[in-house]
């Protein structure tokens, strides 16, 4: 954690920025664009995203870390309130064929659900109204490629980002590579784990984890035990928490109680542990409008209850020296005892590994992963 002293020995890397303003990153060629105000004065601030297409938002090629990177993107238009699971993020390290990352926009940024909300932790930052912030560090040898998709059912007018990375003249041969990893089952199977990750081949670290879960049952959902198995384990895994929302750092379900007594979930968000987003109510159709007459058909605003937890594991790194898998149980607790639940969970998973291509299955498509 050298935060603080990382700027106090000059190391003759050379600061580079990719935006709207210089797609390139090339020195001495930022806001070059014109506008109605003149030249050089904020004349593309932003890219459109055809539907369908994958537009590449930064190509670097040489040595470097991207130390930053800003997004903001709208979270709904006229055709759909969940933009924020319709856009993918991709990366891909040195040429490689698949992507490091693939995660929906929002879910990497640990907003689940399709829904904008506030994060306060150390690699992630989600600020007032949907500025999303990634400080993780990621090395690249050779290249970088950055890509968004653009699954919604229509055109993205308007997808600001800034890229903010450091070409260097050279990489240690033990430096690894940043992946991140999107997965989904609308409907978890009793007394069958939940798969996070799984068949991740090398060594590395395991750094992170957003989860999304949509409670379909009543009660409390989090006596699950997050499992790593590590290096060959097969039944039983080496690592484990002794609950869901131990895992996350909290403790008796995160329950606050008002003066009668009445118990109601406490969100936080802190630098490495956090529960910043839980509700019951759909506001999908808050000021919605399609342009058609009486459009809207949404019946009141209940909604099924939703929980969004990440856990850092950055001064607690999971290292793994052959393989590694990750999973979590679905077991709840009625007041009277422990049952087996079905719910819908969809995660991230953040990792370091010493390979730069994606080992793992595409993400599910646009439908597949629509928020219930």
């Amino acid at each position: 954690m050298n935060i603080l002293n990382n700027v106090t020995r000059f190391k003759g890397e050379q600061s580079r920025t990719i935006s709207p303003e210089n797609p390139t990153g090339e020195k001495g060629k930022a806001c070059m664009f014109d506008s109605k105000l003149g030249p050089g004065r904020k004349g593309r601030g932003s890219i459109s995203l055809p539907q369908g297409k994958e537009t590449v938002i930064a190509e670097i090629s040489g040595t470097g870390i991207i130390k930053h990177m800003w997004m903001t993107i709208r979270e709904n238009t006229e055709k759909g309130s969940f933009v924020l699971r319709d856009v993918i993020l991709r990366i891909y390290w040195d040429g490689a064929r698949t992507p490091a990352v693939e995660t929906p926009l929002g879910d990497f940024f640990c907003n689940g659900f399709g829904e904008r909300y506030d994060v306060n932790s150390l690699p992630i930052v989600v600020n007032p109204n949907g500025g999303m912030n990634s400080y993780f560090e990621m090395p690249f040898r050779k290249k970088a490629k950055i890509t968004i998709t653009n699954e919604h059912p229509k055109d993205i007018s308007s997808f600001f980002y800034t890229i903010n990375y450091n070409l260097v003249d050279e990489l240690d041969n033990d430096v690894l590579y940043f992946h991140a990893y999107w997965n989904r089952e609308r409907q978890t199977k009793l007394q069958k784990d939940y798969v996070v990750i799984d068949n991740i081949h090398g060594h590395g670290y395991y750094v992170g984890t957003f989860l999304a879960l949509t409670a379909l049952e009543r009660y409390w959902w989090g006596e699950g035990e997050f499992k790593f198995y590590i290096d060959g384990d097969e039944q039983y895994p080496t690592i484990s928490s002794t609950g869901t929302e131990d895992y996350f750092g909290g403790a008796w379900a995160f329950h606050q109680k008002d003066l009668y007594g009445r118990p109601s979930a406490k969100n936080y968000s802190t630098l490495f542990l956090g529960y910043p987003f839980h509700s019951n109510r759909d506001a999908t159709r808050d000021r919605f409008e399609t342009g058609k007459l009486n459009a809207v058909h949404a019946f009141g605003d209940d909604g099924l209850p939703r929980h969004g937890l990440y856990r850092w594991h950055l001064l607690d790194p999971i290292a793994f020296k052959e393989n590694l898998k990750v999973t979590l149980q679905q077991i709840g607790n009625d007041d009277i005892q422990l049952f087996e639940r079905e719910d819908d969970v969809s995660t991230v998973a953040y990792w370091y590994q010493n390979c730069a291509e994606g080992a793992l299955d595409p993400i599910p498509d646009r439908q597949a992963r629509l928020p219930r």
